[in-house]
């Protein structure tokens, strides 16, 4: 059984000090609920990603959701928990429960609390992400893991430090008309290339300006089957959904190689029947510059090594081949961690329902998404197509 999309929602992003884990799920919850033209009581069942690890003390926060109408109590309602990739798990799971036929309406929420528990806190947090015994335990936070990779990646293949500046100023160039990005300026190649007081390394040899930015917002979807998706006002299909997980110690693979991305992505053309050259444009995880150089190569945009290539050449620009985050991605719309898997999927059904106003790519027909949680561990690759 297909499912569909059929309404969306998407807070700002950034420091909302405004707004509390609660009022940004029943804000999100609310207006993709109206967005499909439903009304709460049409809703079957709920799912909530959200990564918290201690930034927040409402931990438990599945039932939150039921705050938005008094005819949602008693809807059954789970918690969905797998890192950077939460929002996209609990996507997955209203997907398998629609095609389970157990459910036939359900809500997605995507949500994450940052900046009120200080940076400090949210580096900790984070790092439980890692393998404890071997990453975290070491004393190794996430910008440190990724630095990580990214001098491997130089010393195989010679520095990238340009390459890395320029996926920094095209998503921040991106970011800077995405009305709902946490930062919406257009930085420049210079100042993302060069070390200064504004950006200084962060962790070798990634700058601040090759970081996401940490930050809270929810999105939210409502999902059905493709049959009821034809009665409603607007629908956008799943052509692929893949799960791919990998071992958690990085010390057990070749991190560099992406086996699990790129068996995800793999997976995910092969069950759309689609190529690469079919793809209108791409949101993919850049938690960091380096990130989503990795991805370029795990798509199978360029051989492994040559990710650079694809940046260098323009293919990843807004006007390119396949745009790569025209929402600005990670590193300008930021990353309230358990909402971007959401945030993905409703701006790539935005993308191709002709709706994503100063961030359309025009004429977009097949969007993919790639979220990741940890350092590709938890791997999800969707296709959507508008089906009316």
């Amino acid at each position: 059984m297909s499912v569909c999309m059929v309404g969306w929602s998407h807070t700002r992003f950034g420091k909302l000090d405004d707004d509390d884990l609660e009022a940004l799920v029943t804000t999100a919850a609310a207006d993709a609920i109206a967005d499909a033209g439903l009304a709460p009581a049409d809703i079957d069942e709920i799912f909530l990603g959200t990564f918290n690890a201690g930034m927040e003390n409402q931990d438990f926060a599945a039932s939150l959701v039921l705050q938005v109408d008094d005819s949602m109590r008693f809807k059954p309602a789970t918690r969905f928990e797998n890192a950077c990739a939460s929002g996209s798990a609990a996507l997955y799971g209203a997907i398998d429960a629609i095609r389970a036929r157990r459910t036939r309406v359900a809500l997605v929420v995507g949500v994450e609390k940052m900046t009120s528990a200080g940076l400090d806190k949210v580096t900790e947090s984070l790092a439980k992400a890692s393998y404890h015994k071997e990453e975290a335990g070491a004393g190794l936070s996430f910008p440190g893991i990724f630095g990580q990779l990214a001098q491997r990646y130089f010393q195989q293949y010679g520095d990238q430090s340009d390459a890395l500046a320029q996926i920094a100023a095209k998503n921040h160039r991106n970011g800077s008309v995405n009305p709902l990005a946490h930062l919406q300026k257009d930085l420049g190649f210079d100042f993302c290339r060069q070390v200064s007081d504004k950006n200084p390394i962060v962790a070798a040899p990634l700058k601040r300006t090759d970081c996401s930015t940490v930050a809270d917002g929810a999105a939210a979807a409502v999902l059905t089957d493709v049959d009821t998706a034809l009665g409603m006002k607007k629908a956008v299909i799943f052509r692929a959904a893949q799960h791919v997980n990998d071992i958690l110690p990085m010390s057990r693979r070749d991190v560099l190689a992406m086996e699990a991305p790129r068996l995800a992505w793999q997976r995910a053309v092969d069950q759309a029947g689609v190529t690469l050259d079919d793809l209108s444009l791409a949101e993919v995880h850049d938690c960091f510059t380096v990130a989503e150089l990795l991805v370029y190569e795990a798509m199978g945009l360029t051989a492994e090594g040559e990710g650079a290539r694809a940046i260098a050449e323009g293919w990843t620009e807004k006007d390119g081949k396949l745009p790569v985050n025209p929402s600005g991605g990670l590193k300008s719309k930021g990353h309230p961690v358990g909402a971007t898997g959401v945030s993905m999927h409703v701006l790539a059904a935005q993308q191709v329902t002709g709706t994503a106003g100063p961030i359309q790519v025009p004429g977009a027909e097949l969007a993919a998404v790639f979220n990741m949680g940890g350092a590709m561990v938890a791997n999800y690759a969707s296709i959507l197509q508008a089906l009316r």
